[in-house]
């Protein structure tokens, strides 16, 4: 199975930014985490950055047919984007938001999210632990949808073997 992270804008600042809002660490390392919690636990992981909403859109409708989750950060167009919103609708895939800070205790303009009524959960306010928690609810998500998958297609089997006979 696999898991499509996509980044949002001045996230590839991390670890020269505001390090007193999002901390110390750089995208890269984030990444790299992640790749090994998906590596130890029998998943694909791909990564995808980008300051521009029409690339996020573009990449959110790649992931359809090519990834079976998304852990999205869009950043500041958490607020704004109802083109990225509307992209993770379309894509019905189970999407987990993601913020290093904590999006509630900021201005009152980050307080809205444009996104999580279309997530299965939002993250938030953990530094970059927030993406390790992404991580285990999304590989909890894909497997119960897994054995969900599994359980439905034995019995479908089972009725078919019963109506033969």
């Amino acid at each position: 199975m696999k898991i499509a992270v996509i980044q949002g804008p001045n996230l590839n600042m991390l670890g020269i930014r505001e390090q007193n809002v999002y901390g110390p660490m750089k995208l890269e390392d984030i990444h790299t985490q992640m790749k090994n919690v998906a590596q130890q636990n029998g998943f694909e992981i791909e990564f995808f950055q980008s300051n521009l909403e029409g690339e996020i859109v573009d990449r959110i409708q790649e992931c359809m047919g090519d990834a079976d989750g998304i852990i999205i950060n869009p950043a500041a167009y958490t607020h704004t984007s109802i083109a990225i919103r509307d992209a993770l609708s379309a894509v019905k895939l189970p999407t987990l938001e993601v913020h290093i800070s904590n999006i509630h205790a900021r201005e009152e303009f980050r307080h809205k999210s444009m996104i999580a009524p279309v997530c299965a959960g939002q993250i938030v306010g953990l530094g970059a632990f927030s993406y390790h928690l992404a991580m285990m609810g999304m590989m909890q998500i894909l497997n119960e949808i897994k054995a969900m998958r599994e359980q439905q297609a034995a019995a479908s089997a089972a009725q078919s073997m019963g109506q033969a006979q």
